[in-house]
């Protein structure tokens, strides 16, 4: 008997419908100002509640954990108020959402954090990377990254109290669950990657240490909502944003040992994905089954048979599409009847209004 990727699965408490995630991508149309999702995002996310697990775009702990303009929060009264529209209507479309709950770091400008200098595990800028900022148009002004300041103790203590505070305020805002991410540069991957971790205390160096301050915020959300209700993203070999580790196959399967003793929900890995991007060594695939027992979900590149297989495999009991959830709201049918898929418009990913967010159809035969 083999496991479809149509099948139902266990979630904690959630039953859901299918074993397909439609995971978090940043689309830029927060209300302004004050970073509130809105009705527009209501609509978009219900269009797409046939997925078996929305993961919410990121969304800010902190008026410094924001990377980019015009993303959404999740700390003042006026942004949960914002979310419940959301997950009301997901819910109302018989839908399951998570909240996944960032803070960039170093990967942000001054700009976008109130004039603040950001901040990170260690003093060290992110080569080559760019953010974007209101630069007073509709269209996003891409500008470099600065150079962030090491962060003390204080501030570590500060950030795991807002990552707490962020998962309790999800749960308010009537999310399922929360996902912490701690993938592609952002600021728990700044600590994790031995490459952006320089620091000499009880955060830096060894590899234990390089994995405490995941080990803290995720303890900390855990205590605060159920284990049953909090996944991490975690992305092993991308170097996104400039975060490079040494050696990722043992950092990362680490990692998993470490999430999997605090018994959350879900692990979500993130694959690079760019057309020429390497696989994911299968080995290192086994490895990561091995080292974690709850629900596996991988995200990157796969078409039906692909995700298929990975399921087939043992490796992943879900599979997240991104791209494609873009332009084909009802994404799940599509791919369990073999309907062609419509391609997205790059142009309307970031920012603006209805168009090129809310305006795919569904498929018509």
């Amino acid at each position: 008997m083999t496991t479809s990727l149509f099948d139902t699965i266990k979630l904690g408490t959630h039953t859901l419908n299918n074993r397909i995630v439609m995971p978090p991508m940043t689309r830029s149309r927060a209300t302004q100002p004050g970073d509130v999702a809105n009705q527009m995002m209501a609509s978009y996310y219900a269009q797409r509640a046939s997925a078996g697990l929305i993961v919410s775009e990121g969304t800010q702990i902190s008026p410094m954990g924001k990377g980019y303009a015009w993303t959404p929060g999740i700390y003042s009264e006026q942004q949960v108020a914002g979310w419940k529209q959301v997950t009301d209507a997901v819910h109302a479309k018989g839908g399951t959402m998570f909240a996944q709950l960032w803070h960039v770091g170093r990967v942000t400008h001054p700009d976008n954090i109130n004039g603040e200098q950001p901040i990170s595990s260690s003093a060290i800028k992110a080569e080559n990377v760019k953010v974007f900022i209101d630069n007073g148009s509709d269209e996003p002004g891409f500008v470099d990254v600065v150079t962030p300041r090491e962060m003390t103790q204080q501030d570590i203590d500060e950030v795991i109290q807002q990552f707490r505070q962020a998962a309790l305020n999800a749960i308010a805002a009537g999310f399922d669950g929360i996902e912490l991410h701690a993938a592609n540069g952002y600021l728990i991957n700044q600590f994790i990657d031995s490459e952006s971790n320089q620091r000499s205390d009880k955060y830096g160096g060894s590899l234990t240490n390089r994995l405490r301050f995941l080990d803290e915020v995720v303890a900390a959300m855990v205590d605060a909502i159920g284990a049953e209700r909090v996944g991490v993203r975690l992305a092993p070999l991308t170097t996104l944003n400039g975060t490079v580790d040494a050696k990722p196959e043992e950092t990362y399967t680490a990692a998993a040992a470490l999430l999997n003793k605090h018994n959350i929900v879900y692990l979500h890995i993130a694959e690079v994905d760019w057309d020429d991007a390497p696989e994911t060594p299968k080995a290192f695939k086994q490895a990561l089954r091995d080292a974690f027992k709850g629900v596996l979900i991988y995200a990157g590149r796969y078409k039906a048979d692909s995700a298929q297989q990975a399921i087939d495999e043992g490796l992943a009991d879900m599979i997240g599409f991104g791209r494609p959830f873009v332009a084909n709201p009802d994404l799940p049918a599509r791919l369990e009847h073999g309907y062609p898929l419509a391609e997205h418009d790059p142009n309307s990913l970031f920012g603006g209004g209805e168009k090129g967010l809310t305006d795919y159809p569904s498929y018509k035969a």
